[in-house]
């Protein structure tokens, strides 16, 4: 008889696992991303938008305000709460940055892309691109560090495409050389800035 009932006890026993595997699953996958996760997910795919001419200089600059504000609205929370955050201020945040989602999503969707060009010019500011980029995913530019480098890398761009509408589509030798020293000031305040202090917390 005890024999029976241990083997009906480990029958019960065994077919319960999987359900309780699966229930303990579920919970851990139904956990919503911490505030860190979704900054770290934002800038990662602001940084793909931006590598990918997806994004503008000017899009990805108005992003990177809107993450820099979310950013400095953590720390006044966490400031007023002895570091921590409040229920009510997470839920805060991940709507805001809901709305910023969308926006990314808005923003690499519509039909503003950059295609910089085959020259010298294009291939510098492609060169940028990809170096705002990489600081933005390593976590070596905050997001306020990026929407400062895209707005010098939106100036360059007006100013180059105005080069051209006064040319006849073209740029002309002086054109290029004020460019290009445009975008030596620019590369030299991108290592500046990816490589001071400051970093992505």
């Amino acid at each position: 008889m005890n024999k029976i009932l241990l083997t009906v006890a480990a029958a019960i026993a065994f077919a319960g696992l999987p359900a309780f595997a699966q229930t303990s699953t579920t919970a851990t996958s139904t956990n919503p991303p911490t505030v860190q996760n979704r900054k770290t997910d934002q800038q990662d795919r602001i940084a793909n938008g931006v590598q990918s001419g997806q994004l503008t200089p000017g899009e990805s600059k108005n992003l990177e305000n809107k993450e820099a504000g979310i950013n400095q609205e953590e720390r006044n929370m966490r400031s007023q709460d002895d570091g921590h955050l409040t229920a009510a201020d997470r839920t805060k945040l991940n709507n805001q940055q809901n709305r910023v989602s969308n926006r990314i999503y808005t923003d690499k969707h519509n039909a503003s892309s950059d295609h910089f060009g085959n020259g010298a010019a294009g291939q510098r500011e492609t060169a940028q691109q990809d170096r705002i980029a990489q600081g933005m995913k390593s976590g070596q530019l905050t997001a306020g560090e990026s929407s400062r480098l895209e707005r010098q890398q939106q100036g360059i761009n007006r100013e180059k495409n105005g080069m051209k509408e006064a040319n006849g589509g073209k740029l002309t030798r002086g054109d290029k050389t004020v460019l290009n020293r445009q975008q030596n000031r620019a590369s030299g305040n991108i290592y500046a800035k990816k490589h001071n202090a400051r970093a992505r917390s």
